[in-house]
């Protein structure tokens, strides 16, 4: 029942006539008019038949891959009990999903709301801060992209996406990412906390100075103040640690955790806190609700997807082959010179930085037509991101090395035609 996929040009009419027509119409500019038909591990296929590795990994929602099969199980079991809560009962998933993550998050953190996704896990964060502190102001940095719902929109430091909406919540302060010092100067009484991604990852996979998260730990604590980390990209064994907090030896107070939580099968964000901090909503426990938040198809999912985490220790695999996949993308630098500008990252979270923003677009048609696919930075277009399935071979590696290579060959020659 309605698996019956039509031409990809009825799909494309459908979706400019329904969904979106100004983008339906910028996927057909930028030749992306196919279907996706199939998913299993690192791979998709389109409707044509054609085979992909999925080097975007949804933005980073793949960590386990497509459909893994412990996922799917864990899902499947609980889609023949109760897919959906009453919300009136207790809800069993709910509670193993909040016990697995306190054995896994960082420093004291025990308590978490379960949401959607994590644009909602960070409204939570910035609402638990504001109740907890009982202030106001909320430090975020230039570059930074935690969502596009009003709170976390108002976090967010890319005017494209903010001034349309203006004015958005107030209260909200910018500093450059990656200074410390910033942070300090801009701090004041009615500062309730400073929200940062570990890594920045719409920005352009930008990493911060070694010892910033550190410093920035110390002055909020100095402070009196919260710190937030949103991992949502970070998170669940993307940068070769279960979460990239602790690649800087931090422990944040609040956390914000999204896109890989489900495995890949399910959306769930998460937001979690301390004991103290939680505190907070106890006069009134059901300040901060959700309607399908917590229910038991999307916790049994992130459930199993911490179990698969541990077992098959796919954080330790994430540093690895990244390190693996990132020696060799850098070296494709050195050989096409003038085209890539700069290749960084961790784990298997890497941004390839082009000499050109328009060199952006038609190096994702390139890599696509070798079989490989990939998307710019939101915040940072000349910047192509490279977030594969924690599960990827070092032979599929290789494959998408060799993608690259031949993909910028088509891009060198594509610029010397002009």
């Amino acid at each position: 029942m309605y698996t019956n996929i039509p031409p990809a040009d009825e799909v494309w009419q459908k979706y400019h006539d329904y969904i979106n027509p100004a983008l339906a119409d910028l996927m057909r500019y930028g030749g992306l008019v196919s279907v996706e038909t199939r998913a299993e591990g690192v791979y998709v296929w389109d409707d044509q038949g054609n085979k992909y590795i999925d080097c975007l990994g949804g933005y980073g929602v793949f960590a386990l891959g497509h459909r893994h099969p412990k996922v799917v199980e864990a899902v499947k079991s609980w889609l023949d009990k109760i897919p959906l809560s009453s919300k009136l009962f207790l809800n069993y998933p709910e509670t193993l999903l909040g016990e697995k993550l306190a054995e896994i998050l960082p420093g004291d953190i025990q308590y978490s709301f379960f949401g959607n996704s994590g644009s909602e896990a960070v409204e939570g964060a910035l609402k638990l801060a504001r109740m907890y502190t009982g202030k106001k102001k909320i430090i975020y940095t230039d570059g930074a992209y935690h969502g596009v719902t009003m709170g976390a929109l108002s976090a967010t430091g890319r005017d494209v996406y903010r001034q349309p909406f203006e004015p958005l919540v107030p209260g909200f302060i910018k500093v450059p990412f990656g200074d410390a010092d910033a942070i300090a100067h801009t701090i004041d009484e009615d500062t309730a906390a400073v929200i940062i991604e570990p890594i920045q990852g719409e920005g352009g996979i930008v990493l911060p100075p070694d010892d910033y998260l550190k410093k920035v730990r110390d002055i909020t604590k100095e402070k009196g103040i919260l710190l937030i980390l949103d991992e949502v990209q970070t998170g669940m064994g993307r940068t070769g640690a279960m979460f990239a907090s602790e690649l800087y030896g931090v422990e944040p107070d609040i956390i914000a955790l999204g896109k890989a939580l489900g495995g890949g099968v399910m959306p769930i964000g998460a937001f979690s806190s301390t004991p103290e901090i939680w505190s907070a909503f106890d006069p009134f426990p059901i300040i901060h609700e959700s309607t399908f938040g917590g229910n038991p198809l999307a916790t049994v999912a992130a459930v199993a997807t911490i179990d698969v985490m541990k077992e098959e220790d796919l954080p330790a695999q994430a540093k690895e082959k990244g390190k693996k996949l990132l020696d060799g993308l850098k070296e494709l630098v050195e050989a096409y010179d003038g085209f890539v500008a700069n290749v960084r990252g961790k784990g298997l979270m890497i941004g390839v930085e082009m000499a050109y923003e328009g060199y952006g677009i038609p190096m994702m048609s390139f890599l696509m037509e070798e079989g490989v696919i990939v998307a710019y930075a939101l915040n940072n277009p000349k910047v192509i991101r490279l977030e594969p399935p924690l599960i990827i071979s070092y032979e599929e590696i290789d494959k998408v090395l060799d993608a690259w290579n031949k993909a910028l060959k088509k891009m060198k020659s594509f610029v010397d035609s002009l």
